[in-house]
């Protein structure tokens, strides 16, 4: 196997390093840009960091989670870390929370893809995008579309942008990343040592993983964890025209409070942990 390619963050809305730093781990694609959905409401609280994965890397979960523990201290905050991850990104974000349970302050899971393998038709896509020519490969992944997202939720913009990463991503690192989720388990991860304040965002319209049933699993496992559902939403939600992330982390007292005049730093919310 090659030599795993480096990761690397970006700031989307430019660096801000009196805030707390929120860094986001993105779905199959990799490429974190589809985050920018989300960016203007949250770069008022947060220094946001995007993890991109080149479309070319073919990394183990364990190189994947060393490089993003690493990109992390780099930043070198004494602010509170806010940990996001979305469907793949939400399993690489449950390897940092095992490989270092103290780094981050909250954890915030978006319709974790940690169900993958109990599905024995999601192991033969993973084999068949493996192997298949690459023309059906391109018209199978767009077409599969309507099954990952509700499209009618998603307006032009963004349904063009999901459109493109589809098409950046290898067919080789698309079935990678595919056998890395059907060899992800929870069972190995120790998950109680993790010290980070949980919210699992799941979608209840999920055509591809049962997210609602999956975060109730997690939420056995995680400290203080509270679950919020989306009623509405397919499996990639933060794209969607009505989910504003910012509006939920207000909802369940995860945004940080604005320091006081005076104080030098911003504080971490402390939410009351509720039952899910």
């Amino acid at each position: 196997m090659p030599e795993p390619t480096a990761l690397t963050f970006y700031a989307p809305a430019g660096p801000n390093p009196q805030r707390p730093l929120f860094v986001y781990l993105p779905g199959m694609d990799g490429s974190g840009k589809l985050f920018a959905a989300q960016t203007d409401g949250l770069k008022h609280h947060f220094d946001v960091r995007c993890l991109v994965i080149p479309p070319d890397d073919l990394s183990s979960w364990e190189s994947l989670a060393s490089q993003v523990v690493q990109l992390i201290r780099q930043e070198r905050r004494t602010t509170p870390i806010y940990l996001c991850g979305e469907s793949f990104g939400a399993c690489l974000a449950l390897r940092v929370v095992a490989l270092a349970p103290a780094l981050a302050s909250h954890l915030i899971l978006v319709n974790s893809a940690s169900a993958f393998h109990r599905f024995s038709w999601l192991h033969w896509l993973a084999n068949f995008t493996a192997w298949v020519a690459p023309p059906l490969y391109q018209g199978s992944t767009l077409g599969s579309l309507p099954i990952m997202a509700n499209l009618s939720r998603i307006g032009n913009a963004n349904r063009q942008a999901l459109m493109r990463s589809v098409k950046v991503l290898s067919q080789s690192s698309a079935a990678w990343r595919l056998t890395l989720l059907s060899q992800f388990r929870l069972e190995p991860l120790q998950l109680h040592r993790v010290k980070a304040s949980t919210l699992l965002v799941a979608s209840l319209s999920d055509r591809l993983l049962p997210s609602l049933e999956e975060a109730q699993r997690l939420a056995n496992l995680l400290p203080c964890p509270r679950i919020y559902p989306l009623p509405n939403s397919g499996h990639i939600s933060l794209l969607e025209d009505n989910v504003n992330l910012q509006e939920i982390l207000a909802a369940v007292d995860f945004l940080p409070q604005l320091p006081s005049p005076g104080q030098s730093g911003p504080v971490a919310s402390q939410p009351t942990p509720l039952a899910s």
